[in-house]
């Protein structure tokens, strides 16, 4: 008896360890992947036996770590993740782009670049667009101890970020006249904890990811409806554009993206980005 039992509990082990590999087998980094490898396969991407995805580095909870070998985690990375492995690979390396660079078409190696990329027209002209996964509003952050009151954000001084459509509309549709202008959100940020500027204007989503960041050092005091949305950015013309799209489809469909907001959004910022208080230009 004592023979069988242990071949049992041999078998039983073995099982268990199976099991165990299995589900260690579906996650790419620390993100958990739900779809069927595979299902909707790419051919001939950027790099073989991989998919390759660009961003622009920092971007704390949409990618959390300062550099591509410390990301494993975050809403888009995850969101990258379940796309590689739908297409059929387990394998996904991030590329750091400079914003400027990415986004006006400049930089190339990547299947899709994914960094808070808000969908304009002028961008179109470089990149195709996914769908949109995420909509977003224009956000004005402030040192918690020095507030700047909307009716006087055109006289503050201002800080953007070069490239984006929050330097477009902290001109174009506010009025700031000479804005403080950055390569990137790292930059702009530690310019206004510094005080060297008044406010930071760029999407909401990002400002409250900073307002989490600082311990409330930082406040968000409002937000103006741009109505825009993000989405990720395509070579021009790619093959496998439609392909990427239709897993995209697939994941909004299914609840994946909804999922990975509640997550990794949601919860860092304790609250919805629905309540941030709008603003009139």
């Amino acid at each position: 008896m004592m023979a069988v039992t242990r071949r049992f509990a041999l078998a039983a082990f073995a099982a268990a360890a199976l099991s165990t590999s299995a589900m260690a087998a579906d996650m790419i980094g620390n993100c958990e992947v739900t779809g069927a490898k595979g299902s909707i396969p790419i051919a001939n991407p950027a790099k073989a036996g991989q998919l390759t995805v660009g961003v622009s580095l920092p971007a704390p909870i949409w990618w959390n770590g300062d550099s591509p070998e410390a990301v494993k985690d975050g809403m888009e990375y995850c969101m990258a993740a379940e796309i590689a492995w739908r297409a059929g690979y387990d394998k996904l390396e991030v590329v750091n782009l400079g914003w400027d660079a990415m986004i006006s078409g400049q930089t190339s190696g990547w299947d899709l670049a994914m960094s808070e990329i808000s969908i304009t027209e002028e961008r179109k002209a470089v990149h195709d667009f996914s769908i949109p996964y995420f909509n977003s509003g224009m956000g004005v952050l402030t040192r918690a101890d020095a507030p700047v009151d909307p009716a006087n954000i055109k006289a503050a001084k201002v800080g953007v970020q070069q490239g984006t459509t929050g330097a477009n509309f902290a001109t174009e549709k506010l009025g700031v006249s000479e804005p403080q202008v950055y390569d990137d959100q790292g930059s702009m940020f530690a310019a206004l904890r510094a005080g060297q500027i008044d406010a930071a204007i760029t999407d909401t989503s990002i400002t409250l990811a900073e307002e989490v960041a600082t311990g409330g050092k930082s406040k968000v005091i409002g937000q103006y409806d741009t109505g825009e949305s993000y989405g990720a950015i395509y070579p021009k013309g790619n093959a496998n554009n439609a392909t990427i799209d239709k897993i995209m489809k697939a994941m909004i469909d299914d609840g994946t993206i909804a999922k990975l907001g509640t997550k990794y959004l949601a919860s860092a910022w304790g609250k919805d980005p629905a309540s941030v208080p709008m603003l009139k230009p």
